[in-house]
Parts: C-alpha cells; sequence; structure tokens
C-alpha cells in the first residue's frame, strides 16, 4: 500500500492522510512572530479558521428549512390556520414566490435573492475583512510563500466542495431533510460552484502576484506539481461553471450531459492532488465521496434491483407535437413527481437519463401504469418522436431512476380550492392532478378544482380528451364530478380551427359544432369548456383568492412565462393575506413543476 501511494504523481512523500501542524520555532522578532501567528493568518489553523465556518454557515442555511419543513409536517391543521401564523407563512410565500420577468428570463425569487445575499456577505467578509492580503514579505523577511487572502479563499472553496456535488444530485440527503425537491435545489449547486469557481480565482491569483514579484514564476511552473495540478482543476472548473449557464446548457443540451460528468471527475481528481494532504484537506474529499456515493448508489438501487431491467416504453405520438410515453410497471409514485428515463437505444442518448413528469396515478390492486405526454423537440425526444412515426406503438426498453419531486401527500384533497395550470406539455401534468383528486370527491365534499389549460396545438384536444375518457374508465363516474371544471384555451390560429371543425366555446358565447374528437358524454362527465386566446391566470387566481377564509392550492406546470404569471399572482394574494385584506382567502399554496 505504501509503495502504491508513493509512487503517484504530485504528492509530497510519505503520503499521509493530514499534514503536520507544527508550526516550528519562529526566528523573527516578537513582533512579526504575534502578526505570522495571529488568529486570522496563521497558516497551520487555516482550514479550522476558514473552512470550518464555511462548512457551519451552509449547515445553519439547511438547519433553517429543516426547521421550518418539520413546523409544517408537525403542526396541527387548526393551528396552522391561525390569523397570525397563516400571516408568518404568507410572509415566506410572498419572499419564496415573487420574481421578475426580464427579456424573456424568470428571475429567482426575492428569499432565493435574500439568501444569496448572505452567502455574499458571508464570504466578502471573510475574504476582504482580515487583513493583511500579502505578507509584509522582504528580501531578507519572509512570513510564508502563501499569501493570507489566497490560503482562505482556498479552504472557503474546498469546504464548498461537499455541498456544491450533493446539491447536484438527484437523491442527496438535503432532500429528505428538507423536503425540497433536487430540481428546486439546481439553482444553488450552480450558485455555490459559482462562489466556489471565484474563490478558486482570488486563491490563484495571489500566487503569481507573489512569484512575480520574488522573479521565480517560470521556475515555478517548470517544477510542476502544485501548479499543474492546480491550472487543470481550475480549467476544469471554468468548462463546468460556465457551461453550466443556463442559455448555454438549455442550447447544447445533449452535449452538457455528456461532458458534465467527465470534466466533474477531471476536476476532482486534480483538485485532490493539488491539495496534497495539507492540514485536514483530504478529510472534505472523503466527506464528498461517501455523501456522494451514498446518493448515487441510492439512485442506482432504485434502477436496477427495485424498478429491474424489465420495463419497457411504448410510443405512441399523438399529434404532430405530442409524443405519449406509456410504461407498464408496479412502482408506486405520487402526483407531480418525476422519473429519469434512460432509452435504450442505439446513439450517445443511452448514455444519459432525462427528467419527465407523470401524467397518471397508481391504481389500486391492479398494473400501474406510468404515462406521459412530452412535447417532441430536438435530441432524445426529437429522435423518439422519429421512431414514433416510424414504427407506431413501437416498444423501447427503458430504465427508470426516481420517482422525485412532486406535490406532498394528501396536498390535492387539503384545499378547499384548487387550481391546475397546464401550458403546452404541460397539460399532461394535469391529468394525474384531476384522477388525483376525483379520488377526494367522495369523502372530502365541497372542495373544487378549476383546470385551465393553454395550447398552440391543433392536436391536443383530441388526446387530451381521451387520456379522460381513459381515467373515466378507471374512475367510474354515474354523473358530471361535482366540483371539477377543465377550461381548455386554444391559442392558435382561426384558419386553423375551421381546418380541424371542432366544439369550441368562446368568452362571448358557445358554437353548436358537433364534436369530431370525442363524443359530448366525456366532455359533460368533467365539465369541459372550450375557448379561443390565451388565459388571463392572473384573474383566475385572483377570483379564487379573493374567496373569505377558504385555502387555496395551485399547481402550474408549463413554459416560463406562464410559471412567471402565476408566480406573481400568488405573491399579490400572499401580500393581501399579509396585510390582513377583508374578503380574502386565509392561505394561497403555489407548486410549481418544471419538467414536462
Amino acid at each position: 500500500m505504501d509503495m502504491a501511494m508513493s509512487m503517484l504523481p504530485w504528492l509530497d512523500q510519505p503520503v499521509l492522510l493530514h499534514s503536520s501542524r507544527d508550526a516550528g520555532t519562529c526566528k523573527m522578532t516578537a513582533e512579526q512572530c504575534a502578526l505570522k501567528k495571529s488568529y486570522w493568518l496563521f497558516w497551520y489553523e487555516a482550514d479550522h479558521r476558514y473552512a470550518l465556518p464555511t462548512v457551519a454557515f451552509f449547515l445553519v442555511a439547511i438547519g433553517l428549512f429543516i426547521i421550518g419543513h418539520m413546523a409544517s409536517g408537525i403542526l396541527p391543521r387548526r393551528i396552522k390556520q391561525h390569523s397570525l401564523l397563516s400571516r408568518v407563512f404568507a410572509g415566506f410565500r410572498f419572499l419564496s414566490y415573487k420574481g421578475w420577468r426580464i427579456r424573456g428570463w424568470n428571475t429567482q425569487s426575492i428569499g432565493v435573492f435574500f439568501l444569496g445575499a448572505a452567502g455574499l456577505v458571508f464570504f466578502l467578509a471573510m475574504t476582504l475583512g482580515p487583513r493583511p492580503y500579502y505578507w509584509p514579505n522582504t528580501k531578507k523577511i519572509s512570513y510564508g510563500n502563501s499569501p493570507p487572502i489566497a490560503t482562505r479563499t482556498g479552504y472557503m472553496a474546498l469546504a464548498c466542495m461537499p455541498f456544491l456535488i450533493i446539491l447536484g444530485a438527484k437523491a442527496n440527503p438535503i432532500t429528505a431533510l428538507t423536503g425540497i425537491s433536487h430540481e428546486k435545489l439546481n439553482i444553488w449547486h450552480n450558485w455555490v460552484a459559482w462562489a466556489m469557481f471565484v474563490l478558486a480565482l482570488i486563491h490563484t491569483f495571489p500566487f503569481i502576484v507573489f512569484h512575480v514579484w520574488k522573479g521565480d514564476l517560470v521556475a515555478q511552473w517548470s517544477s510542476g506539481g502544485i501548479w499543474v495540478t492546480g491550472v487543470v482543476a481550475l480549467i476544469a472548473q471554468a468548462w463546468l461553471t460556465f457551461m453550466s449557464i443556463p442559455w448555454i446548457r438549455n442550447r447544447y443540451y445533449e452535449f452538457f450531459k455528456a461532458t458534465h460528468l467527465f470534466m466533474a471527475l477531471i476536476f476532482v481528481i486534480f483538485f485532490f492532488f493539488h491539495c496534497d494532504f495539507r492540514l485536514s484537506s483530504w478529510d472534505y474529499f472523503i466527506a464528498t465521496a461517501v455523501l456522494y456515493t451514498l446518493s448515487w448508489l441510492y439512485s442506482q438501487c432504485k434502477t436496477y434491483f427495485e424498478h429491474g431491467l424489465r420495463h419497457k416504453a411504448r410510443l405512441v405520438p399523438e399529434s404532430d407535437h405530442t409524443l405519449r410515453i406509456t410504461i407498464d410497471t408496479r412502482m408506486e409514485w405520487g402526483p407531480g413527481q418525476h422519473v429519469f428515463l434512460r432509452f435504450i437505444t442505439s446513439g450517445m442518448h443511452t448514455l444519459t437519463a432525462h427528467p419527465f413528469t407523470i401524467c397518471s396515478v397508481p391504481q389500486r390492486d391492479c398494473q400501474n401504469q406510468l404515462v406521459f405526454y412530452v412535447k417532441a423537440r430536438g435530441g432524445l425526444t426529437g429522435r423518439l418522436m422519429a421512431l414514433a412515426r416510424k414504427n407506431p406503438d413501437i416498444q423501447v426498453p427503458v430504465l427508470i431512476d426516481g420517482p422525485y419531486g412532486g406535490i406532498p401527500e394528501g396536498r390535492v384533497g387539503e384545499f378547499d380550492r384548487n387550481l391546475a395550470i397546464g401550458g403546452g406539455a404541460g397539460a399532461g401534468t394535469t391529468l394525474s392532478l384531476i384522477e388525483d383528486f376525483i379520488r377526494f370527491v367522495p369523502v372530502q365534499a365541497g372542495r373544487e378544482m378549476k383546470v385551465i389549460i393553454a395550447t398552440r396545438d391543433p392536436g391536443m384536444r383530441a388526446w387530451y380528451i381521451q387520456a379522460l375518457a381513459d381515467l373515466a374508465i378507471r374512475q367510474p363516474q354515474e354523473k358530471p364530478v361535482t366540483g371539477l371544471s377543465i377550461h381548455i384555451h386554444e391559442t392558435f390560429t382561426e384558419n386553423t380551427v375551421e381546418q380541424i371543425g371542432t366544439n369550441i366555446k368562446t368568452e362571448s358565447g358557445t358554437e353548436s359544432i358537433r364534436s369530431k374528437e370525442s363524443g359530448p358524454s366525456t366532455i359533460e362527465l368533467f365539465n369541459i369548456q372550450f375557448f379561443i386566446g390565451r388565459p388571463d391566470l392572473p384573474v383566475a387566481i385572483q377570483n379564487m383568492a379573493d374567496q373569505e377564509g377558504v385555502s387555496v392550492g395551485v399547481v402550474v406546470c408549463g413554459p416560463s412565462s406562464m410559471i412567471h404569471d402565476v408566480r406573481e399572482a400568488a405573491s399579490v394574494a400572499q401580500s393581501d393575506i399579509l396585510s390582513g385584506k377583508s374578503g380574502c382567502a386565509r392561505e394561497l399554496w403555489l407548486h410549481s413543476e418544471k419538467f414536462s
């Protein structure tokens, strides 16, 4: 073992877990020694002074969300309905929902910015607070070869690594403890990556400045070792950080997926060698490896042992733009949850898993079926649509990882008024909510659900109503579902409407044209109405929020502009509740789903 470790490149010999903390005898003046060994500057305690407080900052932030999650689950319903506590929840929800839309891009919420600002203040204070930034070295007196600002930022960057890696994992302990699904943690994965990258740059450039002053920069680089490993790690880190910028990642998503894990591996390996077991630096790699391995093994065990290799996905083109994927399974899931599917087909897509929101709910005492309605774009979905068109009803082997995220159990039946909103392929998400709502109707009398769908696809009406007809077979109803109404807003042109010849109820009246897609029984059973033009979502939400004393639950899945409009309307409702406005709902809860 010792021989194997001694053969590893770029490591000091003998290889240890921790380097010594013995600073030796200081041979400078008492004043100079006091500066060198001062609390914030002592090199041999730098990991304790900077890495551990960074870990503590992250743990405190996570702990606050754990407390909130536990309080929300433990507090009795009658206590949560108290006016004072309702206002407290409304305040936090306002911070969580309120954001802005700038040039087609949704900003993060105020709450996210507040927490990000707290992190910015922490890192700025720890980086720029202690002085000096550079040792007052002379040609005769040397305090050390590591500038203090470089030392501190290096250990803070190191302490970010376990949280960076875990925040990017689908199954992770933070989600388990806080109830925040992995896709909502992804923003923190990105922001921690930027914080770590900036800290790494501040760690790097002072060394360049110092060795330029010293006149041995070329010699240091030529010696290899710590400089080579540091530069390679920094290049890999820059690639990972910049490729994760949303507009770059989304445009080149397949390439991003194919290279991200490889570059992450390069980064971790060279960062490991760069740290060279200084002080407790390798402890952070051990913590990262343990946490990530457990998270990875959990998802792999669910994929290969719980779900197995037996699943096949049936591909059916429902319209020119929508693909239906169905998978027979014995697994269980809840409304609004998503899974990652790895389609075993030829090509690079076999190596990557993609998220899809489930549009069905599990059935009691019978074979379950995962159903997905997917908008065919480029990449994987375009390839699957091409396969389905070439061979309708084709079956493709698939691996399932999940389920993840979704709406907390029982939430659909908890609220007096429910509003489900779907845009484009996000319309499929509403199907599971409708079916879950119907299950509560017999025992939860008085509950209401309104479903609003917006689509540009002329063929959407046919497959959506057929999906409802299939739902009616699974959940038999002898009369129209009490409390349920579905509004389908078709936003394509009137010329297209004339071409497909369907039954349309407009804002101004009803045209009695026979529906070609479905018999009237399904339309009447689910109280379906058709409209031309985009729905006014803020008005729909405000109408529900203006019902005094009720609780309102809103779920939205659709394009970013739709999600912004819903978030904005939900934040306005929180302001009304917070201010104690008369005649408004006692609470309004919002869940947004980004996968479709």
